[in-house]
């Protein structure tokens, strides 16, 4: 993050150097999973039998807006389903949670029921996200119901082994179903709380540079402040933030380099500004070289599992032909290696990047 800085991008470009968000979400291609994609998810248990799927939760017969505590439009909307299909969507859910869980043990979640079910409309998959509530004392979580795409799926499966924390999916069909990140959104994160006085700005900070590594190393794009969250935990006297990837559906596809790198969307140049002011270079390098080891350590914990995906990755076509041949060229000078020239898919692409981990 800052050796082909912001600081020079902002300060000198004005935004010229910015990412559109707008043209990324129009240009996005739905890929099926291939039957390489699909043998790995079985041999890892990720493919089971789900008791509803995705097109099964399209049955409702009108929906309403779903506000926030603020009362603000969250563009999610609540779907209404009949009597009798409720009751059979409600159960199925309650036990694809079960699945997601407590491999499905029924006993466990007795308690539990489906207490909403949300669409979100606007967006280009439509994705549901269902809370599940305990009767017993009114605690709630949620999953969601998204369509397979096998970009989403690579993306989630290069989280679950490279990032810090795990993230747990299973796969029916054309069907996807996630758990939940918790999280403050990222937006929300940085308009209420980066002027509060217990702030650990250089934390923070820190945390915005590996994260920000993570993702270009792995080719996530599209982490804009409405694609990830920040995680907030007490540690003695300090405060640790950790900063979670909730979408994955731009996992390498466009060919523009900046796509894959957080520091170039305007909507987190709070988070930017923040590292500027409370980090040199030096330092920033620092905390870089100290995300490309702990990757690769998970890497090489994973190694056989993170070869096979990859394996499986390298034959699908994931993206336009333009768009390799551009990333690649891109990948190329950022790096200052010519092996990325090689690669012919987005696959080779993730691979040649994950080799700069030395692992």
């Amino acid at each position: 993050m800052y050796d082909s800085p912001p600081s020079c991008c902002l300060r000198d470009r004005g935004l010229a150097g910015l990412v559109d968000m707008a043209l990324i979400s129009r240009k996005k291609c739905v890929y099926e999973p291939s039957d390489g994609l699909r043998d790995y998810l079985e041999t890892h248990g990720r493919l089971v039998n789900l008791p509803i799927l995705y097109d099964g939760l399209g049955a409702y017969s009108e929906t309403i807006p779903v506000y926030d505590k603020h009362g603000e439009d969250t563009l999610w909307e609540t779907a209404l389903y009949r009597g009798a299909d409720r009751e059979v969507i409600s159960r199925a859910l309650v036990k694809i949670y079960a699945d997601l869980k407590v491999m499905g043990d029924m006993s466990l979640i007795e308690h539990l029921v489906t207490d909403r079910v949300d669409v979100c409309t606007w967006g280009n998959t439509k994705p549901y996200r269902v809370r599940i509530l305990n009767t017993l004392n009114e605690n709630f979580d949620y999953f969601y119901v998204k369509k397979a795409d096998a970009s989403r799926i690579y993306g989630l499966e290069l989280e679950h082994v490279l990032a810090p924390s795990r993230i747990e999916f299973m796969c029916d069909g054309q069907t996807v179903v996630e758990q939940h990140v918790s999280g403050i959104p990222a937006q929300d994160f940085m308009k209420h709380y980066l002027k509060d006085t217990r702030l650990d700005e250089v934390r923070l900070a820190k945390e915005f540079v590996k994260f920000n590594e993570r993702c270009m190393l792995r080719l996530l794009g599209d982490m804009h402040a409405g694609n990830f969250v920040v995680d907030i935990t007490p540690d003695f006297d300090e405060t640790v933030y950790s900063m979670r990837a909730i979408d994955f559906d731009q996992q390498s596809y466009e060919g523009r380099s900046h796509v894959y790198l957080p520091q170039y969307y305007k909507v987190n140049n709070p988070l930017v500004f923040l590292g500027m002011r409370c980090m040199s270079v030096e330092t920033v390098k620092q905390y870089r070289n100290e995300e490309r080891t702990l990757m690769g350590n998970r890497a090489k914990v994973e190694e056989a599992r993170l070869s096979a995906l990859l394996d499986a990755m390298c034959e699908d076509e994931l993206a336009p032909r333009e768009n390799v041949l551009q990333l690649r060229g891109e990948l190329a000078e950022y790096h200052g290696e010519p092996k990325f020239f090689a690669g012919e898919s987005m696959g080779d692409l993730v691979r040649i990047s994950l080799e700069q981990l030395a692992i």
